[in-house]
């Protein structure tokens, strides 16, 4: 009943502007970029490769201060980086509203630095904004949200600059795409999957 409410909630709040329209090739000035963190990349990573509108979807690390980590470093919580996506969309297709409500949709942006058994401040729930509007829409939904009483725990997703974005190793990407058989693939990535599917049957990429 809750996230019925909650997409019923974040529809209210946004969605205004967005089109259907197609072209033969996307304009570079339509496409449009967002850094969120939501637990582990793989998860929020193989969640947005399948909606429509969206371009690429890039595991990376964003939130830290030393250059080019890795994932040995970003995994021991001491880095200050966060897993995180970069999210590039068609402006046309989808916009910003969307992209934050299947965000608030498939995580728990209520558990600070975990998701599940994934525990760590690299886990944290967060949007990265590269500017005032990001931050701004990013805002309106976390006040209207909270402002309902969507969730019994106080929302504890923080919004953080985006100040350098490093993308992360090549077996990190597009993972779930490629190690589906995996046990926290099946029983972790898998059920998220389903539920945006559900939830979001109607926004689905069409299959190739």
């Amino acid at each position: 009943m809750k996230k019925l409410l909650l997409i019923v909630l974040l529809t209210t709040v946004g969605m205004s502007g967005q089109t259907n329209t197609s072209t033969k090739a996307t304009k570079q000035s339509n496409l449009e970029t967002i850094t969120l963190a939501g637990g582990c990349y793989w998860c929020v990573e193989a969640v947005y490769e399948n909606l429509m509108g969206v371009k690429s979807a890039v595991s990376g690390y964003a939130g830290g201060k030393n250059p080019n980590p890795t994932y040995e470093e970003v995994s021991s919580g001491k880095t200050g980086y966060a897993e995180v996506v970069q999210i590039t969309y068609d402006k046309t297709v989808t916009n910003l509203d969307e992209i934050l409500k299947v965000f608030f949709t498939v995580h728990d942006p209520t558990t600070l630095n975990r998701q599940g058994a994934d525990v760590g401040t690299q886990y944290r729930s967060a949007i990265f904004y590269k500017n005032e509007e990001q931050k701004k829409a990013a805002q309106a939904i976390i006040n209207a949200m909270r402002k309902a009483k969507i969730y019994d725990s106080p929302i504890v997703t923080t919004l953080e600059p985006l100040t350098q974005f490093y993308k992360a190793e090549t077996y990190h990407q597009n993972y779930y795409e490629n190690n589906k058989n995996q046990p926290y693939c099946q029983m972790v990535i898998q059920p998220k999957m389903e539920k945006f599917e559900k939830l979001f049957k109607d926004r689905l990429k069409k299959k190739k």
